[in-house]
């Protein structure tokens, strides 16, 4: 018997699966196939508890590289990509570019002189934000990035940071792993909210830096 033919994957249809808490993923660069996610547990980053310590925080004060919002999407996300193993093929790549010309994808770089050094990409849907990747190619670079994203992401009105899965990593920085039920329970919240992250400039290094209210 024939089985009906998929929708072909498009940026709507993304969209779509992101409202509906799934995400897209590879088996690996050279996979063509796209499957979906939707895991039992999910990680999410509480937009009040990311954690900050005493070094980087030292770090972010001493301001080594600028930090810019979405001057090279396309070059954070290649970044994101060029490791081992990746679940960004060609097919994901090409969606997220288009989110990003649809303003709905957005990176955060940083940069040392004229070299992407680190950097962190997602997607936004009202007031959800949808951590995709992260990468680093200067010690701490990916966490300052976090912590920059962190820090906009509360000052834009954001309510939720996806982060899809727990690692020990995310745990490190305040990361927290919470049943499918709850999660969707936040998302439908968070995607009533207007939310926007380019609402404003990316905050300042003592904002970034300040762990008054940061566990330490």
């Amino acid at each position: 018997m024939a089985h009906p033919t998929p929708p072909p994957l498009t940026a709507e249809l993304l969209l779509k699966a992101y409202a509906m808490g799934v995400f897209p993923m590879a088996e690996g660069r050279d996979d063509p196939e796209v499957f979906w996610v939707d895991p039992k547990h999910r990680g999410i980053i509480p937009l009040d508890g990311f954690h900050l310590s005493r070094s980087l925080a030292r770090t972010i004060r001493r301001a080594p590289y600028q930090v810019t919002l979405n001057r090279d999407f396309a070059g954070t996300v290649a970044a994101c990509a060029d490791r081992n193993e990746t679940w960004i093929n060609d097919t994901i790549f090409s969606l997220y570019e288009q989110l990003h010309r649809m303003g709905h994808a957005h990176s955060l770089e940083l940069w040392d002189g004229d070299d992407l050094v680190g950097g962190v990409y997602g997607v936004t849907l009202g007031g959800a934000f949808f951590g995709e990747s992260m990468f680093s190619r200067r010690r701490d670079a990916s966490k300052i990035a976090l912590a920059y994203m962190v820090t906009h992401l509360r000052g834009c009105g954001f309510a939720l940071f996806d982060t899809q899965f727990l690692t020990p990593h995310l745990a490190s920085l305040g990361a927290i792993e919470i049943p499918r039920v709850e999660y969707h329970k936040l998302l439908e919240r968070a995607l009533e909210i207007g939310a926007d992250l380019t609402d404003r400039p990316l905050p300042k290094v003592h904002s970034v830096a300040q762990r008054s209210t940061q566990t330490s």
